[in-house]
């Protein structure tokens, strides 16, 4: 499962790399895209592509992807961006792991995680934030909090109460996760970086205003979920391939 926006130019070559990969069904969330990024998704053989009228955000493109999985005969599903960050070969992989655990995440941040590109160190920074803040409050031992190449078993997705529509949305459902008793582990993959300036939208891209808006992703589901104890002790983290 993949969430689009506007990336009329890589939507193509990812999902081609995708299919060779794997014969499985692919779901593209195209959201709200204005350039030609679902008609090239909607051209790739056994792509099924789910329109957003306008653009509803990179947290309810996942949502909306969960949902039509979880409605499925589907045990488990992979997401991955479509920005060529993410290396499809190590879909197999994923695939392999979820049938052992709830969650496979991805993290660019392991020490064998091959580096391509340099990281913005802005980013870097606020994930390395971000996740000692969730590690705080969850006790899971993550050591990359926003990598979006996952694997998730279905069953556990339907466990979960996902609300936030913004890039926020994985943190909502490290907490939720984490009361839910779920099995996480991560997985090394490449941290790779061909466009230094890509854009948040809106207002995200200032650092300052990014992290503040993550603070207030999580401060709320905590705030829901009723206090701000650890939930789960730390998880192992895989090796990577």
């Amino acid at each position: 499962m993949m969430p689009v926006y506007n990336e009329e130019v890589s939507v193509g070559t990812v999902l081609m790399h995708v299919r060779q990969i794997t014969h499985d069904p692919i779901l593209v969330v195209d959201d709200g895209s204005t350039d030609g990024s679902a008609q090239v998704a909607a051209g790739v053989e056994g792509v099924d592509v789910l329109h957003h009228e306008r653009n509803e955000g990179y947290g309810r493109s996942l949502i909306d992807a969960f949902a039509r999985a979880c409605a499925g005969d589907f045990s488990s599903v992979v997401t991955l961006d479509c920005d060529e960050q993410h290396d499809p070969s190590l879909i197999p992989l994923f695939s392999e792991m979820v049938m052992e655990w709830d969650i496979v995440s991805g993290t660019r941040y392991a020490p064998e995680s091959i580096a391509i590109g340099r990281a913005p160190d802005g980013r870097r920074r606020i994930n390395e934030t971000i996740t000692e803040v969730i590690n705080d409050l969850t006790g899971l031992g993550l050591s990359d909090a926003f990598c979006g190449f996952k694997a998730y078993r279905t069953e556990a997705l339907s466990k979960l109460q996902l609300s936030e529509p913004g890039y926020g949305m994985p943190l909502q459902l490290w907490i939720q996760a984490a009361r839910a008793g779920l099995r996480i582990v991560e997985l090394a993959v490449p941290r790779i970086y061909h466009d230094a300036d890509r854009s948040f939208g809106l207002d995200l891209d200032a650092p300052e205003r990014r992290l503040d808006y993550y603070r207030r992703v999580i401060d709320e589901e905590m705030r829901v979920a009723g206090g701000g104890q650890r939930q789960a002790e730390p998880r192992p983290r895989a090796a990577g391939p």
